[in-house]
């Protein structure tokens, strides 16, 4: 009997192996960043390997809307040992961003319908906007200058020319301008997403309205006396 653990040494117990457990996942989480960024896989010879490293399939639910592409030309420069060593880099690269709607977001209150008229109206979600891809594989100008650019001046210039490259695209993408044309081309999107079962249910002629946050304030409040699923399914 004196070997059994009083409460607290039980609950000391059950914490330790808990606090084991978490250090077990950190440690695992930590050593696949690790090995994911840092370490260089090899072949039996020595010689480095391209390979995917890690590959993530996330699912998604969102609409396409448009694209904005083009060219973007970015810079980037450093200094070294006290101002002696400068050293600039210019580059012009291809870049896409591909804009999106949410419509997984999308909730039964979300879609009004006036049988008056046949006015189906969305409360879309708002433009949101995709991973910016700049192709520095196809780049068509890369200039290097400097009197003597060192290995690790040579890495820094690379790194801020990239960041420079996506901030540039990214702001170019986010232009009231820009943002306009995709909200258009999601209004027509989603329209002709929504045309055809609308007259498959028997709504002719059906006139489709989307809106988008910034357009809702004050609103008119329209007729909710049927549902999207009323009105799809033909109901009278």
């Amino acid at each position: 009997m004196g070997d059994r653990l009083s409460p607290k040494q039980l609950i000391g117990a059950v914490l330790a192996l808990a606090l084991m457990i978490v250090a077990a996942f950190v440690g695992k989480a930590l050593y696949d960043r690790v090995s994911d960024s840092y370490v260089v896989e090899r072949k039996d010879d020595g010689s480095a390997v391209t390979k995917v490293v890690r590959a993530t399939f996330t699912p998604a639910s969102s609409l396409k809307v448009g694209a904005l592409s083009g060219n973007v030309q970015a810079t980037a420069s450093d200094t070294r040992l006290a101002g002696v060593l400068t050293s600039d880099r210019v580059v012009k690269a291809p870049f896409s961003v591909d804009y999106f709607v949410d419509v997984s977001r999308l909730r039964e209150r979300d879609y009004r319908y006036d049988p008056d008229t046949r006015t189906l109206v969305i409360d879309a979600p708002d433009i949101t906007l995709g991973a910016v891809n700049v192709d520095e594989a196809r780049r068509t100008l890369s200039e290097t200058r400097g009197l003597f650019v060192t290995r690790g001046a040579m890495d820094k210039l690379d790194q801020r020319v990239s960041a420079a490259a996506q901030a540039s695209a990214e702001a170019e993408a986010k232009k009231p301008e820009r943002i306009a044309q995709a909200r258009d081309n999601a209004r027509r999107a989603l329209a002709q997403l929504l045309t055809g079962p609308l007259e498959a249910a028997g709504v002719a002629d059906p006139r489709i309205v989307v809106t988008f946050p910034h357009e809702r304030v004050g609103a008119q409040d329209w007729d909710r006396t049927r549902t999207v699923e009323q009105v799809l399914g033909n109901a009278r």
